[in-house]
């Protein structure tokens, strides 16, 4: 049985809805962290999926695209991260509020 389009972009959509939820409800910058890269992901398997699908290239050049604003976002991401807990020594984003007033 040949797995369709339809049940990948099931799977990209599943994937980006649980990350956009993740993203709201979850008060732990690690936790929001990992998922915004499981919105990445999301995007990434919709861009393979059509690509394979339309016989086109154009889907694998985005991919790689997608990929290198990852690598350099978990980069940056954790290195601010890493620099609030030294600076607050906590991850929950509701202490994080200096910049709030």
């Amino acid at each position: 049985m040949t797995i369709g389009l339809h049940q990948y972009l099931i799977l990209s959509c599943l994937l980006f809805a649980i990350g956009f939820f993740g993203v709201l409800l979850r008060k732990n910058t690690l936790v929001v962290f990992m998922c915004l890269e499981l919105m990445l992901v999301a995007s990434t398997i919709g861009f393979v999926a059509f690509s394979r699908f339309n016989a086109a290239m154009d889907g694998n050049v985005f991919v790689f695209f997608i990929l290198t604003v990852a690598a350099a976002e978990v980069a940056g991401g954790l290195a601010i991260i890493v620099a609030l807990f030294r600076k607050r020594q906590t991850l929950m984003l509701d202490e994080l509020d200096e910049l709030k007033n």
